[in-house]
């Protein structure tokens, strides 16, 4: 601090860079995928923990640069899980990049949602869509850029969020869930 002129000057130094900011951190929410590795996922089929693994089923999926893919051109109708179930109120984010002809499915709470143009009207291909999931009340919105896409009622057990490699590529990022309302 010195005074110059009168006036009191404080000079302070802030040193943030947006770049070392987590992108997909948002206040409330806490991440699920650490893009690095499929820790925190298993195999559906045989329920085989992905741990410290970069792929799973022969690469269909598989981790780069922070994002989880589904290749298109591996062969394969195949499904990873969270290991963690979600009950109750959540709410559940990501972002999604379909390639063209992209028809990968979600499951939660007993039910299927599928990641198509049919389904999501909305969807733009090859860029980030903002995806979020809302348990609420024993009910299920799906939403895709803010905009609400289906509503359905939801099993009341807790369940994984499961990922089903079926046709076409997809990038997925920034997975977070936040519990309650």
């Amino acid at each position: 601090m010195r005074i110059l002129f009168g006036i009191i000057v404080i000079s302070v130094s802030l040193t943030w860079s947006l770049a070392s900011a987590d992108p997909g951190a948002e206040p409330g929410f806490t991440p699920f995928f650490n893009g690095k590795d499929l820790t925190g996922w298993r195999t559906k089929k045989d329920n085989v923990s992905l741990e410290g693994r970069v792929d799973a089923y022969n690469k269909r999926f598989f981790v780069e640069n922070e994002e989880l893919v589904i290749d298109p051109k591996v062969n394969g109708d195949v499904i990873i899980e969270t290991i963690r179930p979600f009950s109750g109120d959540v709410i559940i984010r990501f972002e999604f990049k379909p390639a063209n002809g992209c028809n990968n499915d979600l499951f939660i709470r007993g039910v299927k949602f599928d990641l198509t143009a049919k389904n999501v009207p909305n969807m733009k291909h090859d860029v980030w869509n903002a995806f979020q999931i809302v348990v609420r009340n024993g009910q299920i919105e799906f939403s895709n850029n803010e905009e609400l896409l289906k509503t359905v009622t939801a099993k009341p057990t807790a369940t994984p969020l499961g990922i089903r490699a079926e046709q076409g590529g997809v990038r997925f990022r920034h997975f977070r869930y936040r519990d309650g309302k």
